[in-house]
């Protein structure tokens, strides 16, 4: 399931960098996800990073986007195959 980021974002900058997908970018109002990109760190990590970091817990798992450990694992195949 990819991650998003809800309206207690405070814009603190400390996700975006720790993302080894570049999936969070700065929205309109709040940092946002790319559900495309976002693996929640499988591959790279044991736990999201993004979440490890934000001070406020507003990064989720989104209900739009529900993945199973094994598609996650495929998206990130995909994703660094393509570097």
């Amino acid at each position: 399931m990819a991650l998003m980021i809800t309206d207690e974002c405070i814009n603190c900058d400390v996700c975006e960098p720790e993302c080894p997908n570049e999936a969070i970018y700065q929205g309109e109002e709040i940092y946002e996800i790319d559900p495309n990109r976002c693996t929640q760190c499988v591959g790279h990590y044991d736990t999201p990073q993004c979440i490890e970091v934000c001070p406020v817990d507003c990064i989720l798992p989104d209900p739009k986007h529900s993945e199973s450990e094994e598609q996650l694992q495929a998206k990130y195949e995909k994703l660094t195959s393509a570097a």
